[in-house]
């Protein structure tokens, strides 16, 4: 194993994907029970290839100013989206529709995608699938095949590192370019 891969995953294992028990959504009451990554992982094909991962995480990507854009690339858990900063997405398998439940604490964790202008697909991503959600606050949210996207506020560019985790009532799923959460790992 690299010292980079070694350095990256001993800051996955001591950040985690949640500071501890599975918290609330919006004011609901939490679940004491939360699944850990089985082993987290570093995405070594991304879409910038030649780009190493980045150890800093991101605190909490920002609107952009532009419209998102949406791409695909490889992973351990196959191909899946990522923004084209390399950052990965996640959907949250507890909303069943297109309406966001993620607010406070856990848009905090799990900060939305967000746009100003009508998303776009690239490098594998299906733009028929591309749309968007308006959240409480006015802002506009990204959504595939009619799931709101998220990022994990913890993740360096280039990770994935919180496929499969039970956080704020439901599970964290990278997305897949067809649409669907990539299979959870048990």
């Amino acid at each position: 194993m690299s010292r980079a891969v070694a350095v990256l995953l001993l800051a996955a294992l001591s950040t985690g994907c949640a500071a501890g028990e599975d918290a609330p959504v919006g004011g609901e009451s939490a679940s004491p029970q939360r699944t850990p990554p089985s082993s987290p992982s570093v995405s070594t094909t991304s879409p910038s290839a030649a780009a190493e991962p980045s150890s800093e995480p991101t605190k909490k990507p920002a609107p952009d100013r532009v419209a998102a854009v949406i791409v695909s690339a490889g992973s351990a858990y196959g191909p899946m989206l990522f923004d084209a900063s390399r950052q990965a997405i996640y959907l949250f398998d507890k909303e069943e529709s297109s309406t966001p439940r993620c607010y406070g604490p856990c848009a905090e964790a799990w900060p939305p995608v967000l746009t100003s202008g009508a998303p776009r697909a690239r490098q594998g991503a299906d733009g028929s699938l591309l749309g968007t959600v308006q959240r409480r606050d006015g802002t506009s949210q990204v959504t595939y095949a009619g799931h709101p996207l998220y990022f994990y506020a913890h993740e360096g560019r280039g990770q994935v590192l919180c496929h499969d985790i039970r956080e704020f009532g439901g599970l964290w799923l990278v997305v897949t370019p067809e649409g669907r959460a990539a299979p959870s790992e048990g």
